[in-house]
């Protein structure tokens, strides 16, 4: 039956709803806050979850974001996790350097459903723009380009959160902040973490001794390990940064390890020592850990890999680099839209018809959600799948569930866009133009199925359940 909407309604019109510092590179601090992501689940009690939660420091960042951010796309969670370098309090003994720097920086992302998680590396020499940001005294320090720690300095870690959200557009939910010396009280609550190395260490300077091959860390040698510039490989940040992804991949190997998670004493003394470790927004509060828990509770390390921001060099300058934005905007994309949430089965328009390629698809696509910019992203979306978009617009009303309507000649087009967009059932619609498809988002929303792969494998990224001597 044709739904009888309004003759003279134009494309914008749908039809009414129907019913340095440099040495802390190793990524250490990313291990501890994976670990305790992927280990609270255990940790039920809520008393016990209250005395964790008093533990740690936070920060208020309210007014320091900027309004113009990038929008959530799914449920996904994305934590940024920043290195700190300073020399303050029980630091001082790793020397007397002035001021803080974040020499390691990492974008978590977690998929929704808690299906498996990825930590993206970003280069300390990366060569970027960095937008304006507001210091804790209200001073606003001007945009700038130059290396990518340097908004750490000018910002703390509010800028570096600016920052990352600029280059990738990525939404991020919290940030957390670890120092040396919360990074060894975390190894020392494992009980070590494996390494391997191809060579015996004697490195003074970094306080570093290791025989070859296989062995556990603990305290200053773990430290020493990811401080050590010169005593492993070629002194290069990312060649640091491949051994460090190992070192974080056996951490989290450690953390899920069976007898961790079976043993609640254990746990609580884990998790006691990153609580005291880290710094975080004060928006990564009790209920928000206890919801990540739950929702992390089947993960192992094999859900779990490491990868670095694809880059080139940069040509003013051989010792510096800039994003391979070809390689890049790739997964910062498959980022964005990690939709993979449990299948549903499409949708039939009718009996067996046989929908045709996307890009045979003419479709217009509106906001009937009051969402701003909901209507545009959908339809970037869709246009990457191949559909073509020939309308993009805001509803001429609220709509509370999303609809699929197609004009005369396009039921095999509505077909496809109902794989697309599964969950509305599409309708003919007689004021609709021939062959053409109308998407209507609702306050229900407009999730796009699920693609294979979604985020993509990176070359030389690292799995948590490799074998710690695989590339040594």
């Amino acid at each position: 039956m044709y739904y009888t909407g309004d003759p003279h309604a134009d494309d914008a019109s749908p039809p009414e709803d129907p019913a340095r510092g440099r040495l802390w590179r190793v990524l250490g601090w990313l291990s501890i806050a994976m670990s305790v992501v992927l280990v609270a689940g255990s940790l039920t009690a809520y008393g016990a979850w209250r005395r964790l939660d008093g533990q740690i420091d936070r920060e208020n960042l309210d007014g320091r974001l900027g309004d113009n951010r990038p929008e959530k796309l799914n449920g996904s969670l994305n934590i940024l996790l920043i290195g700190s370098d300073s020399r303050r309090g029980s630091n001082a003994r790793y020397g007397s350097e002035p001021g803080q720097r974040s020499d390691t920086t990492i974008l978590l992302h977690i998929s929704p459903g808690g299906e498996e998680a990825i930590g993206i590396s970003f280069p300390r020499d990366s060569m970027v723009q960095m937008p304006p940001c507001k210091k804790k005294d209200g001073t606003t320090v001007p945009a700038q380009f130059g290396m990518i720690n340097a908004a750490f300095s000018n910002g703390g870690p509010a800028c570096t959160w600016r920052t990352i959200e600029s280059l990738t557009d990525i939404h991020i939910d919290h940030y957390v902040e670890v120092d040396f010396a919360g990074f060894k009280r975390v190894v020392d609550a494992l009980g070590g973490v494996e390494i391997c190395v191809p060579r015996r260490i004697d490195d003074p300077k970094a306080e570093l001794r290791l025989r070859a091959g296989r062995q556990v860390v603990r305290g200053e040698q773990a430290l020493g390990y990811v401080r050590t510039r010169y005593g492993l490989g070629d002194g290069s940040d990312l060649d640091r940064i491949k051994r460090q992804q190992a070192f974080m991949a056996s951490v989290v190997k450690e953390a899920t390890d069976k007898g961790m998670l079976t043993d609640p004493g254990r746990t609580y003394d884990f998790l006691s020592a990153v609580t005291k470790s880290i710094k975080a927004d004060d928006g990564l509060s009790l209920s928000v850990m206890q919801k990540l828990a739950g929702g992390l509770r089947g993960m192992s390390a094999g859900k779990v890999r490491f990868v670095t921001v694809p880059v080139e060099p940069y040509p003013q300058d051989p010792n510096r680099v800039q994003f391979n934005r070809a390689l890049a905007e790739p997964l910062f994309k498959a980022v964005r839209e990690d939709n993979k949430l449990p299948e549903r089965k499409p949708v039939p328009v009718q009996h067996k018809v046989q929908p045709v390629p996307p890009a045979q698809v003419r479709v217009g696509v509106y906001n009937g959600a009051g969402t701003p910019g909901l209507a545009q992203r959908t339809a970037d979306q869709l246009a990457g799948r191949g559909f073509q978009i020939v309308k993009v617009g805001t509803a001429n009303r609220r709509y509370a569930r999303t609809q699929i309507l197609y004009g005369a000649g396009a039921e095999r087009q509505a077909a496809r866009m109902a794989i697309a967009v599964p969950g509305p059932k599409p309708r003919p619609w007689r004021a609709a133009r021939p062959g053409h498809v109308y998407l209507v988002i609702g306050q229900n929303g407009a999730e796009l199925r699920v693609l294979n792969a979604k985020v993509p494998k990176v070359a030389g990224e690292v799995r948590a359940d490799r074998d710690v001597c695989e590339a040594t």
